[in-house]
């Protein structure tokens, strides 16, 4: 018979260890800190002597437990690799989920390429605005928008998230072929209450901007909000790498050429211990590589006849 001291308490003194402080622990395990230091006081008294040494207000592994926390790591990515490969679907099916924008503009255009390039992966879509949980929705990837630093995950840069306005020809031919940075005050605009109008009219010397509501609808992603300018509706702040053909085909107009951000970007993400999964490196490398294809109209009608 194993004696082996509860799961729960490895599980927190191996966060613990590598972070080299609880409350880093605490953030990745969604626990209090006071959890935390519980499950190793535990852990402590079964193996009967001090795993971290705390000084002033700051803890460190002994050199007992940090020895123990290379084998524990080794271990615990042991189990998690042995769980995943009990999902019948593991190596056949790809389940990623991404944002009604990302997958309405781009990537549900190009994903027949990854499905013949490698056809022995089935491949499920799921369009969210919700996070991903790889947990209890058997998601394997997802392609989040943010800054990046989500815990307990890979992440890795795809795109940056910029933005300028766009409208369509016929709107910018109603108001007389023109339009400057100060008339933006007084149009229709499209979801004027995302943070990305006040950075851009900011950024364009318009910070009395902020002072009062700016008139316009209220959409819940930037996909519709792209179509909504489309349909004349008003000026939309849209990025323009998911609109490059809308732009070609003269669909779209971007007013400006100032282009601003808000530090965010696109990311391809997945849980750290199923970096090795080879459905999930197969398909991150290609979209990596699709990402840095050199775009041309050509390319992007041919997918849209295809």
């Amino acid at each position: 018979m194993r004696s082996l001291p509860p799961l729960a308490a490895v599980r927190v003194f191996e966060a613990a260890a590598r972070h080299e402080n609880f409350t880093a622990a605490a953030n990745e395990l969604g626990m209090t800190q006071a959890a935390v230091s519980h499950q190793i006081r535990l852990l402590e008294a079964r193996v009967g002597q001090p795993l971290f040494r705390r000084e002033r207000q700051r803890v460190f592994l002994t050199d007992a437990a940090r020895r123990a926390a290379t084998d524990v790591a080794k271990g615990l990515d042991a189990i998690e690799a042995a769980f995943a490969r009990l999902r019948a679907d593991d190596d056949g099916t790809l389940t990623i989920s991404t944002t009604t924008t990302f997958a309405n503009t781009w990537l549900a255009w190009r994903l027949g390429r990854f499905q013949m390039s490698h056809p022995e992966i089935a491949v499920r879509l799921s369009v969210s605005e919700a996070l991903a949980d790889f947990s209890g929705d058997g998601v394997d990837v997802a392609i989040r928008s943010g800054p990046g630093d989500w815990p307990g995950l890979q992440a890795h840069r795809l795109l940056d998230q910029d933005f300028t306005p766009m409208c369509s020809p016929a709107f910018l031919a109603a108001q007389g072929g023109r339009i400057e940075p100060i008339d933006l005050l007084r149009l229709p605009l499209i979801s004027p209450q995302d943070p990305s109008w006040a950075r851009w009219l900011h950024e364009a010397g318009l910070s009395e901007a902020g002072e009062r509501p700016l008139p316009g609808v209220r959409l819940d992603s930037q996909a519709n909000e792209g179509h909504a300018a489309m349909a004349g509706q008003g000026v939309a702040m849209l990025t323009p790498f998911f609109w490059r053909q809308d732009m070609a085909d003269q669909r779209l107009v971007q007013l400006f050429p100032q282009v601003s951000t808000l530090g965010h970007g696109y990311w391809i993400v997945y849980p750290e211990p199923r970096r090795l999964s080879p459905k999930i490196r197969r398909f991150r490398d290609w979209l990596l590589a699709e990402i840095e294809r050199p775009w041309s109209v050509a390319q992007d009608r041919a997918l849209a006849s295809a």
